[in-house]
């Protein structure tokens, strides 16, 4: 099991390009405004997953919150820098939660007994403390609470859903499998530390049940539960061989018999070319059940734009946020044109012996269709990794070119990637626009 676990890391691995698994922030404190911020202490927590939590600026009365789950190999830091919900929630004014777990190769326990059962003894207990921490000490609205994630952390979603219906509005997961689907009977039942395995049939997409079997396990997960489940949106790439394709064909089987519906879609659309997207229930912005399907993508959800889809699935786009204050005033007519072409700033978050660097990538006055960032380092510091982009050297000079879903940037508008290092990092850095 062991080695199939190592398979699945390795292809995560690949995918993600190394996204950050660690970094020093500020432990024990509630968070700071506009900036990730480590929380302890804050509730039960079995399996000792930590907290990473975002509070924008600006946010309106009783808030949503949005708990996002990373993928194996990464974290909560590595999943705030490498998607857009951080910036979805500074422009809609909501709160997210980046859980980070702490087990070997960082992928979540959606397998064990306890993580598949209402207040069991592993990690979805501690990704619930967190959301009812966040609940009681910032009034949100505790009807608009959410989560999401990518690959293991689609799986947790899938868990989270079945696990707590009373907790969570709706879902949205990428590339995931249904709830239950990588159960397994290895591991130690009395160490909730420990992941019960890899599933391999299931990962394979060789586990197929009925509709009615699928939505029992969901039943199963809290047992008496009668109240409201919550609404679940399921992306997928059609060529996706680590999680393989035919689990999101379950997932939709298992999530429209949660909500007593049948598999036929009532409409069905294409919002972008080689996208398929279906609803189930009715045709409003948030039915009970919708899937999209991306032809020729493999195992490297959410891409840029996804997210913002699952937040107007959750209905979080509507939600208005107080003006800044004070209001920055209008350019002066005098000033020069911001020149095309592109910029580039970096935001370093340091600590002894290395750093995460944010580098956000500007469009001036015209859009672009591709960039490259150049940057120094100082002496004795190495890129370690990087995401969001391909990166060319680790010393010295070095490069990152856009990959294929961030190099077209609207004028006057950014993009984001990151990289980690060891020893100090640069404070500029020069861009390119193609």
């Amino acid at each position: 099991m062991r080695r199939h676990w190592r398979t699945l890391l390795s292809a995560l691995a690949a995918v993600v390009a190394g996204l950050v698994a660690t970094t020093v922030l500020l432990p024990a404190s509630p968070a700071s405004a506009a900036a990730l911020t480590e929380v302890t202490g804050f509730g039960t927590n079995p399996t000792g997953i930590r907290m990473y939590l975002y509070v924008p600026d600006r946010l309106p009365t009783k808030p949503a919150v949005l708990v996002a789950v990373h993928y194996c190999t990464g974290s909560g830091p590595a999943f705030y820098s490498g998607t857009e919900f951080k910036s979805l929630a500074d422009q809609y004014g909501f709160i997210v939660i980046y859980p980070s777990t702490v087990r070997t190769g960082n992928c979540w326990d959606v397998s064990s007994a306890g993580a598949l059962t209402h207040n069991g003894n592993s990690d979805p207990v501690g990704i619930t403390s967190m959301v009812k921490y966040v609940q009681q000490k910032y009034g949100t609205d505790t009807d608009r609470t959410f989560v999401t994630g990518a690959s293991s952390g689609a799986m947790m979603t899938n868990v989270l859903l079945a696990d707590y219906p009373d907790v969570f509005a709706a879902g949205a997961a990428f590339s995931g499998v249904p709830d239950t689907c990588f159960q397994a009977t290895a591991g130690n039942p009395a160490d909730p530390s420990q992941q019960a395995g890899w599933n391999s049939a299931c990962a394979n997409g060789q586990v197929i049940k009925t509709a009615a079997q699928w939505g029992d396990a969901v039943r199963n997960s809290y047992p008496g539960y009668t109240g409201r489940r919550p609404r679940m949106q399921l992306w997928h790439g059609a060529t996706d061989t680590t999680l393989h394709y035919n689990n999101f064909g379950e997932e939709i089987k298992q999530w429209t018999n949660v909500h007593g519906l049948g598999q036929t879609p009532v409409k069905t659309d294409t919002p972008q070319s080689g996208w398929t997207r279906t609803w189930y229930g009715d045709t409003s912005a948030q039915p009970p059940v919708q899937a999209i399907s991306i032809a020729g993508v493999g195992h490297s959800l959410p891409m840029a734009g996804q997210a913002k889809m699952a937040i107007s699935f959750f209905g979080l786009d509507g939600t208005t946020v107080p003006p800044s204050s004070p209001t920055p005033s209008a350019p002066s007519s005098s000033q020069p044109p911001v020149p095309s072409g592109c910029t580039a700033t970096i935001s370093l978050n340091s600590w002894t012996g290395g750093y995460v660097a944010t580098v956000t990538v500007k469009a001036g006055s015209s859009a672009i269709t591709g960039w490259t960032v150049t940057t120094t380092l100082p002496s004795g510091s190495a890129v370690t990794n990087s995401w969001s982009a391909t990166g060319s050297g680790t010393t010295g000079t070095v490069t990152f070119t856009n990959v294929s879903y961030n190099g077209s940037v609207a004028a006057g508008a950014s993009t984001q990637f990151g990289f980690q290092g060891t020893g100090t990092g640069p404070a500029s850095a020069t861009c390119v626009a193609r």
